[in-house]
């Protein structure tokens, strides 16, 4: 993983969680999505890419390494274990449309499983369990974007700003198999004692400066190895 260059983090990331917050607590899914990778061509090349999703009304099995009917294309950077199922807060929807009025964005534009109310990345921290429709599933990281995002909104600059925004989204693993819906709640059902949220994690990704929360990364056992060994390599620098 290398560190983004010349992308500051965002103010605004921070203080859109209090304007949230304000609101009633309630988390549930607003929209089940899925799809199978397609090859497309951008700029006289052929990407396949999985990240169209489209939203879907019934009930879907969520499995171990993703949601039946629901594919990714690379399996190096998506999907696995530690990347079954990804949602993003609809809360978010309304910064983008703010920034691309030009744009028209359905649920599922950000290649999300599960389109979301309540569910913040200030509040879900690596380790936590949830209970959504019959499944339960455990944070594990936010989502560092690729190009394919800037494939989705047919623009370059999308990656950068996704980054600097704070509004990453939130990656799960599965640890009980289930159905899911849109409209079904979601519930906190575990806490874990570490205490670091995604957008800590974001934080420290972007701007990499505060040591204290790099120490307390790099000993969570729940992050995913590659993420966590970016964050030792970090933390290193600083004490060479």
């Amino acid at each position: 993983m290398e560190r983004p260059c010349s992308i500051a983090y965002n103010e605004g990331a921070r203080e859109f969680s209090m304007a949230e917050s304000r609101k009633g607590h309630v988390m549930r899914v607003v929209s089940l999505n899925v799809g199978v990778p397609r090859t497309i061509h951008d700029r006289g090349r052929e990407v396949t890419t999985g990240i169209f999703k489209e939203p879907v009304e019934e009930p879907v099995m969520l499995r171990r390494l993703n949601l039946d009917g629901d594919r990714q294309a690379d399996l190096e950077v998506h999907g696995g274990r530690n990347k079954a199922l990804y949602a993003y807060p609809s809360e978010h929807y309304q910064f983008w449309r703010k920034e691309f009025p030009e744009m028209t964005l359905p649920w599922g534009m950000f290649g999300e499983n599960l389109t979301t109310e309540g569910l913040k990345e200030e509040d879900s921290c690596i380790g936590d369990q949830y209970r959504i429709g019959q499944a339960v599933v455990m944070v594990t990281q936010p989502r560092l974007p690729c190009y394919k995002l800037g494939i989705r909104f047919g623009r370059d600059d999308i990656v950068k700003r996704f980054l600097a925004s704070g509004r990453s989204g939130i990656y799960f693993s599965v640890a009980e198999e289930g159905l899911v819906n849109a409209g079904d709640p979601i519930a906190r059902i575990q806490r874990d004692e570490s205490r670091v949220s995604v957008a800590d994690i974001n934080r420290a990704y972007v701007s990499g400066d505060d040591i204290p929360l790099l120490r307390r990364i790099v000993q969570l056992e729940m992050l995913p190895p590659g993420m966590r060994n970016y964050f030792v390599e970090q933390l290193s620098s600083f004490q060479d």
